[in-house]
Order: C-alpha cells, then structure tokens, then sequence
C-alpha cells in the first residue's frame, strides 16, 4: 500500500520497525535510517530473522535538512515515521515539506537549549501543511498518543461533557540496575526534573517538581505512589476538549530513582549548558547519557509491567459518569516479541496503528493534527489486534 521511512533507531524505532515489518500488506516498503547505519542493520537482520521482512537501512544526520533532502528525494517515502530525538521535529518536518513527505511523530518539539516542550512550534506549521496537501500526525506514542485518542474516545461515546482528566502512568516493572531510564536519558531527566503543572479553571497551575504526589492503585498492580508532572498532551486536550475543568497527569517513580534524580541535579549533571573540561566543552547531561545504561538494552532482563489510563469523570445523560480505560502491558511479552521493553513497546506499537490510519486513508487530511483530532474508534480496534489491548471500568472510585 505504500513506502514508509523510519527514522531513529533506538528502542523504539526497533518496536516500530518490527510492527511495521508484521503488517506488511500496509507497509509495502520500509527503510530504516539513522546517524549510525550500524545500529539500523542490526535491527533489520534481526526483524528479517522474526518475520522473514526485509528492510533497508540508510545513514542519515536528523539534524541536517539537506541530508534529509537527498535521502526522502532517493527514496521517494509515502510517509516519515519520526522517532528520532524531540530536537529534530522541526528539520524533518521541514525536509517533508520540501519534498513532498507526510510526517507522523510520537513527542512534540523541544529546543535543545531549554528544557521546555510545546506545540506551538510545531501548530505554526499547520499552513504550510494544508498548503502542500500534506498530512503531518503529531503525538502518536502511548502518552501523548493512546492517552488522547482514550480521551476522544470517551467523549465521542461515554460522555456528554468531560469534566476532570487524569493520565496516570505506572511502570511497575524491574530491570535490575541501580538507575537507569526507560527511554532516551536526556529527552527522560529533562522531562521529569522540570516543574509540574496542570490545567484547572482555564489556566495552568504551576508547582515544584514532584510537589503533589499520593498513592494510586493501578489494575494488577496494587497501590503506587503518583507524581503530578507536566505532559505534553495536556495542552493539546484542553484545546481540543474545552469542558474539561482539571485536567492532569501522574507518574509513578520509585524513592530509588527519586533519590538519583536529585543527585544527579545536585553535582550538575543535569545540565543542559555547555561546561569547560579538558580544554573541550561538554554538555553534562549529554555526558552522563554516555556512561547510563542504553535504553534499547534493557529488555532482556526487565520483569513487571505497565499500567498506563485515562481516569475521567463527567456528564452523561443528566448524571455524573465516572469512567477509567487502560492498558497494561508486560515487559516480558514485548522483549519476546520485538527485542525491545514495554516502555518503548507501548509507544513504538502506537506509532504503527497511526501510520496504518494514514496509510490507508482513515488519518489523511492537509495539515498538522493531534491525533485526538482523528477518529478515535479504528485506532483503539487496531490496538487490540497490535498488542495492546485496552480495559473499560464504569462508575469506580478514580481515587483522584
């Protein structure tokens, strides 16, 4: 059906580029790129090894729009899958507009020099998109992604208005190191060291960093303690959905990996300046991804699993609705099945169903979207038949 560039090649570009491989009557052709070739034909031997799909694989620096140029002009994709770093959105959004390229991401843009993600980088592109008679998908991970295509679905058939939205994310699996992070260490600390911040009463709360917090029972799971911190696809939501009163989002960190994290922000390793050493300057948390252990790797051994929902409460026929959709997926049956651990799993298969939508005309309009903005119901019948089944629970204590 058509050519798909896949472009990142860490843990979850091994995911999608496994999923996309499973869906071959989709996907007709695939290639695989990034900054080292290497990493790509290991991740193409071995999803030729489990589904008999051949990939091929191309260098390509993300940062750099002529290179960028010359490769979508020799390989003539349908679509880019972009999981590369959040820092190169805006490059490779820009080399499919020059080329003639639909584009499909899983986190929003983030300049390299500020720790601090919005949309409104990426929203500016909306014109030039429709323009071009070009689709651009922003957010198609698990959160952002399957948490807002959730939440469109519970409006579009559970509720006449949806009041208050909580995203509540848990990993509760073990992969046996001292400290390590589920997905790129630098895109990971930045993101969950920052100060939090949700939306009540029309405008945006701000708090310290991990200020409130309690314990929330997560299906399978049991009681975990919950960290109020800032999304990203908060302020997609409240855009999109403007009857929701409170809308927020909590994650689960364990006191080990807390007391790491303020270490590591304490001695300035979780610097994103430039420092003087050696006669050369270094960015320090850049250092400190080099000597943390590789995401990709931490599969073979990661026991546990996820619990990733929307809990929301609302109006539906005059009465007040309370209403909780989840997934939970285990790190062992994602390592078995992709190489790769249920964090990067639960945003790699995502990632898929929405080049599939695309793919087929289902998410194909001109311009830039949110993935809420779609229809939600062939995406959710997707992740039941892709490997991540979802669970409804009605009229429940949502404990937030």
């Amino acid at each position: 059906m058509g050519k798909v560039l896949i472009i990142g090649a860490g843990g979850v570009g091994t995911v999608v580029a496994n999923k996309v491989a499973q869906n071959s009557d989709v996907f007709t052709e695939i290639m695989l790129a990034s900054r080292t070739r290497s990493k790509c034909d290991t991740i193409a031997e071995d999803v030729k090894r489990r589904t008999g799909v051949t990939i091929q694989t191309a260098q390509v620096d993300a940062d750099s729009i002529p290179e960028l140029v010359k490769l979508f002009n020799e390989y003539k994709p349908e679509l880019v899958i972009n999981v590369a770093l959040p820092y190169q959105d805006l490059t490779i959004m820009d080399a499919c507009l020059e080329c003639g390229v639909n584009y499909l991401d899983t986190a929003n843009y983030e300049p390299k020099d500020e720790a601090k993600f919005e949309y409104k980088w990426q929203w500016a592109y909306k014109e030039k998109f429709e323009k071009a008679g070009l689709t651009a998908i922003l957010g198609c991970g698990f959160d952002p992604g399957v948490t807002s295509i959730y939440t469109a679905y519970a409006a579009k058939h559970h509720f006449d208005e949806m009041h208050y939205l909580d995203i509540v994310d848990c990993n509760a699996g073990d992969h046996g190191k001292a400290f390590a992070t589920n997905f790129n260490p630098e895109i990971n600390i930045r993101e969950v060291t920052q100060k939090g911040k949700y939306w009540e009463n029309g405008q945006w709360i701000e708090t310290k960093p991990h200020e409130i917090h309690q314990p929330l029972n997560y299906p399978e799971i049991g009681p975990k303690e919950s960290y109020v911190i800032y999304h990203e696809e908060l302020e997609s939501l409240v855009k999109n959905f403007p009857t929701l009163k409170r809308a927020r989002f909590w994650m689960t960190f364990g006191q080990e990996y807390l007391t790491h994290l303020r270490v590591i922000q304490n001695i300035g390793m979780a610097r994103i300046d430039e420092v003087e050493y050696n006669g050369q300057k270094i960015v320090p948390i850049q250092f400190l991804k080099a000597v943390l252990p590789d995401p990709g790797e931490l599969g073979e051994n990661y026991t546990g699993e996820t619990s990733i929902g929307c809990r929301i409460r609302g109006i539906k026929d005059g009465k007040e609705r309370t209403y909780y959709v989840y997934n939970n997926c285990s790190h062992e049956a994602a390592y078995k099945e992709t190489g790769a651990q249920g964090v990067s799993y639960t945003t790699g298969v995502p990632a898929t169903i929405g080049a599939m939508m695309f793919m087929q005309g289902i998410w194909k309009k001109p311009g830039v979207y949110n993935v809420e903005e779609f229809n939600p119901d062939p995406f959710m019948e997707q992740l039941n038949k892709q490997g991540l089944p979802w669970h409804e629970l009605f009229d429940i204590d949502l404990e937030v």
